[in-house]
Parts: structure tokens; C-alpha cells; sequence
């Protein structure tokens, strides 16, 4: 990780201590990447004890993200740095209020199988949010991946991928509105299985913020609100 393409960018004028953010920052992801993976094993084995470590992970993810903010902000205040060595800066301070949120979504996947007091989803629920969490899971670390590499067209083809777990999001409410309209036993369980679904597709939306950072850091250009065909000319060099 400390070989990453992005721990070279910035300039030697700022070498220590930009090395020291930008380390820390991929510290965060890759906290926040195993606290979802161990909240969704938690949440489909029905594991307590492993929930009660993704909670319990929250408060270094909080750390890293003020700590990481605090000396974004001095660097900016006192060192006013430009160009590439800004775009870092800003791209960084965007990026850690994701990896902080995906945090806070892991950390409620949890919590919900701490608060489990009946029955259990069934194993088709089980298996829809397994499906789900396991494309959301891919798509959080290519998303990371393109991050550390600064690879825009990398970060472009992840992005993608949120419309995928769209769908499978609306699929697993199509699927809990017939499981309660059927049964009115399977409310809880299915709003439930609903509040995960909506969850994963929070942390898609996050994962796609976070490849339009990439952009942003490798190309120059603020593409928050830019159709997927102009991101595609910005990044072949076409705009």
C-alpha cells in the first residue's frame, strides 16, 4: 500500500507530511472495508459476538476521520499549498466523510443483528442479502483500488456497477412487500431484510462518491453532477 501511485503524487514540498495523511487515509479504508465485510458475515450467520466488534470499530473510524480533517485543514491554512498538491488535499477531505458514512451503515448492519429478539430471515432473505453484499463488497474495494491507483478509467467502469446493486435493491423490496402482503407475520423479518438492502445501497452510492473523487484527483475536473458519457470524454481527453 505505501507503493501506491497516489502515495507518490504529491510534491517534495510537501512530501512528510502529505505522505503521513495519505497513509492514514488508506488506513481508514481499509478498516471501514473490513468492518463491512464483518458486518454482513454477522448479519447472515446470525454471529453476535462478531457485531458487537464492527460497533465497537466505529469509534477508530470517527478517530481517523478528525484526525485525518485536523491536518487536511492545517495544511491548507498554513502551508496553502496549489495545484496537484490541492486537488490531494480537497480530494482527501471528501473521501473520508464516505469512508466514515459506509462506517456508520456497517455499524447499523450490526446493530440490527444485536437487536434480533425472534425468528430470524428466512434462507431466501439470507441469500438476497448475501447476493447484494457481495457485489456492494466488490464494488467498495475496486472503488478503493482506483483510489489508491488514481486510475480514472478504472474508477469510471466501478461507478458502473451501482446500478446493479439499484436493482437488487429494488428486487429484495419487490420481494419483502410479497412476503408481508402474504403473511403479516413476515413484517418484522421483511422490514428488516428492507432497512440491510437499503443500507448496501447507501454504501453503493458512497462507493460511486468515491470514484468520482478519483476522477477529480487524476483528470482535474469536478464530475458530481456529469452524465456517465462525459465523464467517459473527460477521461479519454475528448472534452
Amino acid at each position: 500500500m505505501l507503493q501506491s501511485k497516489i502515495a507518490g503524487h504529491y510534491s517534495q514540498a510537501y512530501d512528510t507530511q502529505l505522505h503521513g495523511i495519505v497513509i492514514r487515509v488508506l488506513e481508514m479504508c481499509s478498516l471501514v472495508k473490513k468492518q463491512l465485510d464483518d458486518a454482513l458475515s454477522a448479519f447472515i450467520d446470525g454471529d453476535r459476538e462478531l457485531a458487537q466488534r464492527v460497533v465497537d470499530t466505529d469509534r477508530r473510524v470517527n478517530t481517523y476521520e478528525v484526525d485525518i480533517d485536523e491536518h487536511c485543514i492545517d495544511i491548507l491554512v498554513r502551508r496553502q499549498p496549489a495545484a496537484s498538491d490541492l486537488r490531494l488535499v480537497l480530494t482527501i477531505l471528501k473521501i473520508i466523510n464516505d469512508i466514515e458514512r459506509i462506517g456508520d451503515l456497517a455499524e447499523s448492519i450490526a446493530r440490527h443483528v444485536l437487536q434480533e429478539s425472534g425468528e430470524r430471515p428466512n434462507s431466501a432473505q439470507i441469500n438476497d442479502i448475501e447476493e447484494m453484499g457481495t457485489r456492494t463488497r466488490i464494488m467498495l474495494r475496486q472503488a478503493l483500488e482506483s483510489f489508491e491507483k488514481m486510475d480514472a478509467a478504472d474508477a469510471l467502469d466501478v461507478l458502473q456497477q451501482d446500478k446493479a446493486i439499484d436493482n437488487d435493491y429494488a428486487r429484495i423490496l419487490r420481494h419483502s412487500l410479497t412476503y408481508m402482503l402474504e403473511d403479516t407475520r413476515q413484517i418484522g423479518r421483511s422490514m428488516e431484510i428492507i432497512w440491510v438492502a437499503r443500507a448496501l445501497e447507501r454504501v453503493g452510492d458512497h462507493a460511486r462518491n468515491i470514484c468520482q473523487y478519483s476522477i477529480f484527483l487524476s483528470k482535474g475536473y469536478n464530475v458530481t453532477h456529469s452524465s456517465d458519457d462525459e465523464m467517459k470524454n473527460i477521461i479519454s481527453g475528448n472534452d
